[in-house]
């Protein structure tokens, strides 16, 4: 044992819509627990996003297990107000979240886990990781040779309109997330959206057959495309690494608004300018990177099984490799609709499930295949 350690059952790494969940499921379990999360405040990571940002599913399947989203079922809410919901939701089951808490280090100590956050330390029989899909913003190689006159922001540090300079922007990467940014800054900017094509849902989101399209994709993304099944893996490898379709801006849309769209790759750098693929030079005074974000969870200083892909092994977010270390919010985690608010929280309850039955096994022997007869279930 650490001297001076806090001692828990299990400890849930990041307090966003996963981490809460899977608090939310061992509360109702009867098993003891504490959250960690960096933020100052619960739900901070969502008002931390770009200020007109919303989100692109309607508020019916955003909620979390016992609280839908107080509002109209068919609206979409804003990043600001899912923020708010989150913190609400933390003080309506009173879960135990330690805010203002990053965790540096996790090690194995004796049968469990060494926690270590700036001067404090936790063990933990059980780990929860649930430090969310965005996690190490992803910017080119070449990105610090620009002009440094030139504004550089990742999506991640974009807020509005207001941290821009005079003159033209150029948005990298044409997914939905550079689709909404070029949108909003071609209000006030000569702007260049510049990546492949990523496809578009057939019909606007914000419309009925939008919605109603949303709960069939909702329903193949937790059914079909799912890590058992061969076109899932397919679409997981695409999930993790291509770019997502563009949703509530489309191709018409970006062309009304005035946006330049070039299929060609912001591939480098000439005398300080970005320069595309085709050699062609841009004298822009603003970029723009959504580029996406990688995996991070060099942190982690535990024996872990990665895939090709980088991303822990692991099924229905348990670690085989490491007993007692779980993954929740992953992208694909276990489906496609595992990178969703709700399929994040169908994910939880099974890991918390996984968690009470491993910690009544240790106590009856007669229980011990009870965990992997629950995940097949």
């Amino acid at each position: 044992m650490t001297p001076h350690a806090e001692r828990f059952e299990t400890v849930i790494v990041g307090g966003g819509q996963a981490g809460l969940a899977a608090g939310y499921h061992l509360a109702r379990r009867g098993r003891p627990f504490v959250i960690l999360d960096a933020g100052a405040r619960v739900g901070d990571a969502w008002r931390a996003r770009w200020d007109s940002l919303r989100l692109y599913s309607p508020a019916r399947h955003d909620g979390l297990p016992g609280m839908p989203f107080p509002a109209r079922g068919t609206s979409y809410p804003t990043a600001r107000e899912m923020g708010d919901y989150l913190e609400a939701y933390a003080t309506r089951f009173d879960l135990p979240v330690r805010p203002g808490t990053a965790v540096e280090r996790l090690t194995k100590g004796g049968d469990g886990y060494v926690l270590t956050a700036g001067d404090r330390t936790f063990e933990a029989e059980n780990v929860v990781v649930a430090t969310g899909v965005m996690q190490e913003p992803f910017v080119p190689a070449f990105a610090p040779e620009l002009d440094p006159g030139i504004t550089q922001l990742h999506s991640s540090a974009y807020r509005n309109l207001s941290q821009l300079q005079d003159g033209g922007v150029l948005v990298v990467g044409a997914s939905h997330s550079g689709a909404d940014i070029a949108y909003e800054t071609a209000a006030e900017h000569p702007t260049i959206l510049s990546g492949v094509d990523t496809g578009q849902l057939p019909v606007p989101i914000e419309s009925r057959r939008g919605r109603l399209g949303f709960r069939v994709l909702f329903f193949v993304g937790s059914h079909v495309l799912t890590a058992d099944t061969p076109m899932g893996r397919k679409a997981r490898a695409h999930a993790r690494h291509g770019g997502a379709p563009l949703l509530r801006y489309r191709r018409k849309d970006l062309l009304a608004a005035g946006i330049e769209r070039t299929l060609e790759r912001t591939a480098g750098v000439q005398d300080g300018l970005p320069v595309l693929a085709d050699g062609r030079v841009l004298a822009v005074r603003n970029v723009i990177w959504c580029t996406g974000f990688r995996p991070d969870h060099s942190w982690i200083d535990v024996p872990l099984e990665r895939g090709e892909d980088g991303y822990p092994v692991q099924y229905r977010g348990v670690v085989e490799s490491a007993p007692g270390l779980y993954f929740v919010g992953m992208v694909f985690l276990h489906s496609f609709a595992s990178m969703l608010i709700a399929g994040a929280g169908r994910d939880a309850g099974r890991v918390a499930e996984h968690i009470a039955t491993r910690r009544a096994a240790r106590t009856s022997p007669s229980r011990a295949g009870a965990a992997r007869e629950q995940l097949a279930s």
